[in-house]
């Protein structure tokens, strides 16, 4: 699973766009040192955004849980994002990136203080040629440990404790388990697992997010016939797994090949999975 590479940053800023990075943190701003940030990720293909709409509300959804005070609302943040996609010519693979941080506040931000930003570049999904993965010791934190419903940038450097360890060991991403010890999800994309051609997943339980293309792929494979169960999953019941893939928006859909020293090639439930979603985001 390789990284695709970024060009061309367009940044809305200030009710105004903006080629490039610019800097909009100084030292003494709240987020800088506090982490009052939120974000969300959505995908433009082709002149389409598949589920931008979610994507927008979430951010609003995580900025509020923050305790942060967001400007805009979710539809005017759709068509800003449309407003960036236009300025790409017509077949760009895009990422969309809308966020809210705090300038002000002593450890609780103050709210007035929140200001939006937008980024979009051009960076293509990565083919999905599959991916490594084993157990990470680092968790998810619980729903009353951090703000685990929230899209918020504090939760990520947990995340890369547990990338960094996989890395370290010869893999590409690690598997977290919740604080309970059930599977959480792949440490950035959700997981499924498939066992005698029935789909499991782990349940929702607020300390991982339902991600939008997670809901959406699910959905999608129960309309077209499949069982997809929600439940706990153990970590042993993965090793034991016919597949298994991921979902999320970088990536979109993506095999999981090998799990700890189990080789797994990608299988024909994941290639339903990829297949149904691209006919949505081409169709929908």
């Amino acid at each position: 699973m390789s990284k695709a590479p970024v060009t061309d940053p367009l940044a809305y800023v200030d009710g105004v766009w903006k080629r490039g990075n610019p800097r909009v943190l100084g030292p003494q701003n709240h987020a800088m040192w506090l982490s009052s940030t939120v974000f969300d990720g959505a995908r433009a293909i082709a002149g389409k955004a598949p589920d931008l709409d979610r994507h927008c509300a979430r951010v609003i959804k995580s900025a509020r849980i923050l305790d942060l005070a967001p400007t805009i609302t979710g539809p005017e943040i759709e068509a800003l994002c449309w407003e960036g996609i236009r300025q790409y010519p017509d077949d760009a693979s895009l990422y969309i990136c809308p966020m809210f941080y705090a300038e002000d506040g002593f450890i609780v931000p103050e709210p007035e203080s929140t200001r939006f930003v937008l980024i979009l570049y051009q960076s293509p999904i990565p083919d999905p040629d599959g991916f490594s993965a084993c157990l990470t010791q680092y968790r998810r934190p619980g729903r009353n440990m951090a703000p685990t419903e929230a899209k918020a940038s504090c939760l990520y450097p947990n995340v890369a404790r547990g990338v960094a360890e996989a890395r370290a060991k010869g893999f590409d991403t690690a598997v977290t388990l919740d604080a309970n010890g059930n599977v959480a999800e792949f440490s950035f994309a959700n997981l499924f697992m498939v066992k005698d051609g029935v789909v499991h997943t782990p349940v929702p339980t607020g300390t991982f997010l339902n991600g939008i293309t997670r809901q959406r792929v699910a959905g999608l494979l129960r309309g077209d016939g499949l069982e997809v169960i929600e439940r706990s999953i153990d970590f042993a019941e993965l090793l034991e797994a016919d597949e298994l893939f991921c979902t999320g928006n970088y990536y979109k859909v993506a095999p999981c090949v090998r799990l700890e020293n189990h080789a797994m090639p990608a299988g024909p439930v994941y290639d339903r999975a990829r297949a149904l979603y691209f006919e949505f985001v081409r169709t929908g």
